[in-house]
């Protein structure tokens, strides 16, 4: 029974030691990963940090003339809705009467059946004839009276004796039939209806056979040669030009950015629109070659300021969406500043010069993850 236990004890003795080594093992692999980390770090630590790459573009402070940018409508000088002067049947439409024709000044749009108003003017001369007579009556009455006392060598007494209230009367009586002919000519005038100005028949209101009465609209006529523009500046766009404005010549820009024509500052200011509050200007469309500019166009206007001084121009990339631009200081870090943005001129943004020199470096791609402070790489790009 002895010779049993003794394997025993040696398999245990034999099992204990694999057991030592292994934690040994195990420990020792643990004290080298340790090891390791620490010589990571320490690594890491000692690299030098990359800095991140910044497009900036050198710019000088300097003087620049204002140029205030709106918008506005075209708008036709004259737009009428042309009206009976008399009441009638239409017996005549004319072409140049239908929506969309062009009609030079005096073009004759419509007819009204005149046979009342020749009628009227028929009468009217009868009565002017008829007070014409009377009135050589009259005439020849007081100079009958006046040459019978002539001869007797006596005075008449009165203007009774002599005729003259009757030729009074009869004088005013050829002034009203004169007065009340002419009427009547007009009235049939009336009946043919011209176009008072050149323009486009935008609309036909009324068509052959109707009858109308005086004042009914026939046809709706905007000027195709006289345009203005009602243009509208905030308090501060108002503040940057050159006052008094009267008589300033302003470019005109299409939508595509063209320059198709100008326009002349009529009148500005003086008060406020009542539902935007800002300043209106008042403008006369200089005449342009061609249908360059025709009504209901939606043009840009530029109106040339006074001259602001200390001012930069910058990209409007630069701009960011929180209305923030980064520049970059001598030391290479970034400064965040809210601009004074002065006004804007196509795809530049002209605001106030920051303190800190006569040249500045701006981030013409500002990133979101810029911090003020923060050490960039700075590379230099062409305006």
């Amino acid at each position: 029974m002895s010779d049993q236990i003794k394997p025993n004890k040696k398999a245990l003795m034999r099992r204990g030691i694999w057991i030592l080594l292994a934690l040994a093992l195990l420990l020792t692999v643990v004290t080298l990963l340790a090891l390791t980390e620490d010589t990571a770090d320490i690594s890491q630590a000692d690299a030098s940090p990359v800095l991140q790459s910044v497009s900036v573009l050198d710019l000088a402070v300097s003087d620049v003339t204002a140029s205030v940018e709106t918008f506005a409508e075209v708008r036709p000088r004259w737009s009428a809705d042309i009206r009976a002067a008399v009441s009638g049947r239409i017996v005549e439409v004319r072409e140049a009467a239908l929506a969309g024709a062009q009609v030079p000044a005096g073009a004759v749009l419509f007819q009204i059946e005149s046979i009342q108003y020749d009628t009227a003017v028929a009468a009217a001369e009868l009565l002017l004839a008829e007070a014409q007579l009377a009135l050589l009556q009259a005439e020849n009455k007081t100079t009958i009276s006046r040459l019978q006392f002539e001869r007797d060598s006596a005075r008449a007494p009165n203007d009774l004796a002599l005729h003259i209230p009757e030729l009074r009367i009869a004088e005013r009586q050829v002034a009203s039939a004169d007065a009340q002919l002419h009427a009547a000519q007009r009235q049939r005038d009336d009946t043919v209806i011209t176009a008072p100005f050149s323009g486009f028949i935008t609309e036909r209101l009324t068509s052959l056979g109707q009858t109308v009465a005086s004042g009914e609209p026939l046809v709706k006529l905007v000027d195709d040669k006289q345009f203005e523009m009602t243009a509208e500046l905030s308090r501060e766009s108002w503040g940057l030009l050159d006052h008094p404005i009267n008589g300033q010549v302003a470019q005109l820009v299409d939508t595509a950015g063209t320059p198709i024509g100008t326009a002349t500052v009529r009148q500005g200011g003086g008060f406020l629109d009542q539902n935007t509050r800002q300043y209106r200007v008042f403008l006369e469309v200089n005449e342009t070659t061609g249908q360059s500019i025709l009504s209901g166009d939606f043009l840009r206007v530029l109106l040339t300021g006074r001259v602001v001084k200390d001012t930069m121009s910058i990209p409007d990339t630069a701009l960011t969406r929180t209305g923030h631009v980064w520049f970059v200081d001598q030391n290479d870090q970034l400064m965040r500043l809210a601009p004074d943005i002065l006004f804007r001129l196509a795809d530049q943004i002209v605001i106030a010069a920051p303190a800190g020199g006569q040249r500045q470096r701006v981030a013409i791609t500002p990133l979101a993850s810029f911090l003020p402070g923060q050490r960039v790489a700075p590379h230099s790009v062409k305006d």
